[in-house]
């Protein structure tokens, strides 16, 4: 099975839209060590490694975090869109 890596981050990156716990861009970091550093070299979350269970998202990491969640996990309304 070949793989689609950045499908995986960009679902991990939505996901963590979802595990917003404040206003400051803070997500629970629930998902492999491998995503989250990849996540970290693409410059969309600040650097996850140490014993906090959250993750600090950037700017840029926050906004399409939000964009991937609506576009991956919300229905369409009664007029699709």
């Amino acid at each position: 099975m070949d793989i689609d890596e950045d499908k995986i981050d960009d679902a991990a990156l939505a996901l963590f839209y979802l595990t917003l716990h404040d206003d400051l861009g803070h997500a629970w970091k629930q998902v492999d060590w491998c995503i989250t550093n990849r996540l970290h070299e693409k410059g969309y979350i600040h650097n996850p490694v140490g014993k906090s269970k959250s993750v600090i998202l950037t700017e840029e990491g926050l906004a399409k975090s939000e964009a991937l969640f609506k576009a991956l996990f919300t229905k369409a309304d009664e007029s699709g869109k």
